[in-house]
């Protein structure tokens, strides 16, 4: 009998003789194997157990910062689609946000302390007051889309935002409110974790741990400013910016005199719990904005005769290609899918959250849907801001390999640029 050191033990009963006293050969048996999983018994799950299994998960989305790739796409979304919209307004945003309004000073001042709505534009009714905070809103969000110092532009993109469109609330449209109030969440979330000079700076080729000196000065530099605006006109926004101050200044004397002491541990595990609450009521709002949508355009009677569209592309207002909108009005057919498919897909798309497969395929759906409202109706800036809010859904994989894509293109410039500036001209260029 040989011993197995490395499989279990088998005891083997000795061979009993027959009882006609004849022996017969047995054939050779199997060599002993460990049972097979499938035939082991199941673990039992007690009561503890499964609480140790929601601590983990709670303590994993207190502590991991998911979705950075996302909130970078909507980082730089909202940064591109605020800038555009300021620089468009541009030659006419004295007329739209400034002294020459004629929603006048007296009753943005009573509509906003009816609303609690928030707005610098209101402290001061002078020109120049004006230009400081539109320019500064504009420079905000640049520097957003860049992903510089994203804990400080991330709230001054905030105020830039609420300060132009709570000037003049009845000059814009339903863009102008998803941006109003996606700006407020995306002042919660580390924006800055990845595609972004922030996360440049943070690498491995930054030059190892180097005290974040700029970034304290920053925050130094932004602590009068908010010292002058509390004691000229106190607001609610202004505590919750107070409160936004003193826990970064905190985090930095901590990560300065005590990187390693609990309290710095409790503040990013704070951060990342944040973060993840901001993105996770992102999600929500899109959700409730599509479904409110398409159970209001449910009760219309031009949407449920399907003829809603076929109205909408023949108001002046949204006729930028005459030619275009003619060419799909026509055709009857189209119209009727149009309407029905718009309503259909809006009502079930929080619905189909809970299959990857379907969820992919409507968000494809309906981001093409943003693209053909933006060309045939002329509504770009509403569509745009849809289509950065679906990028909240988008697959981590999809966006990993465009970002690695992205990163080849660059890099290929940039070496053919090395080239042509070496005086070496690549043959066939």
């Amino acid at each position: 009998m040989y011993e197995n050191r490395n499989a279990a033990t088998v005891a083997v009963p000795a061979p009993q003789p027959p009882a006609d006293g004849v022996t017969t050969p047995r054939p050779p048996s199997a060599p002993a194997s460990r049972p097979s999983a499938s035939a082991l018994p199941a673990a039992r799950v007690g009561p503890r157990d499964r609480v140790v299994e929601r601590l983990s998960r709670f303590m994993a989305f207190a502590t991991r910062t998911h979705s950075p790739y996302q909130v970078a796409v909507i980082r730089i979304g909202y940064g591109f689609f605020f800038a555009c919209y300021l620089l468009r307004e541009w030659p006419n945003r004295r007329v739209l946000f400034g002294d020459h309004n004629p929603w006048s000073q007296t009753m943005a001042r009573t509509l906003t302390a009816d609303t609690h709505a928030f707005t610098v534009l209101t402290w001061s009714g002078g020109r120049w007051w004006f230009e400081l905070v539109y320019h500064g809103a504009l420079a905000a969000a640049v520097l957003l889309m860049l992903g510089w110092r994203t804990r400080a532009t991330a709230v001054l993109f905030l105020v830039g935002v609420l300060a132009i469109e709570n000037r003049s609330p009845f000059a814009g449209d339903a863009g102008d409110d998803i941006i109003r109030i996606m700006a407020v969440y995306l002042a919660f979330t580390r924006c800055g974790r990845v595609w972004s000079l922030d996360a440049r700076r943070r690498g491995p080729w930054a030059g190892g741990t180097r005290r974040d000196r700029s970034g304290a000065a920053l925050w130094l530099a932004l602590g009068p400013p908010l010292l002058w605006a509390s004691c000229l006109h106190w607001d609610g926004w202004l505590g919750v910016f107070w409160a936004m101050w003193g826990l970064q200044g905190l985090w930095f004397a901590l990560d300065r005199w005590a990187p390693r002491h609990a309290m710095r541990s409790l503040l990013d595990s704070g951060a990342a719990m944040l973060h993840n609450s901001a993105m996770l009521v992102i999600a929500a709002q899109v959700c409730f904005i599509y479904a409110s949508a398409g159970l209001y355009k449910s009760q219309g009677t031009k949407w449920q005769d399907g003829s809603a569209v076929y109205y909408a592309m023949h108001l002046d207002l949204f006729r930028p290609w005459p030619w275009l909108t003619d060419l799909v009005s026509a055709n009857m057919l189209l119209v009727f899918l149009l309407c029905y498919g718009t309503v259909i897909m809006q009502i079930s798309f929080p619905f189909t959250l809970m299959y990857r497969k379907v969820k992919n395929v409507l968000l494809s759906v309906m981001i093409l849907e943003h693209v053909g409202i933006a060309v045939v109706l002329g509504i770009p800036f509403l569509s745009l801001a849809m289509i950065v809010s679906d990028s909240v859904f988008l697959p981590t994989a999809l966006l990993v390999r465009a970002g690695g894509r992205s990163s080849v293109l660059v890099r290929r410039i940039r070496e053919r640029r090395g080239r042509y500036v070496g005086g070496q001209c690549p043959e066939g260029a």
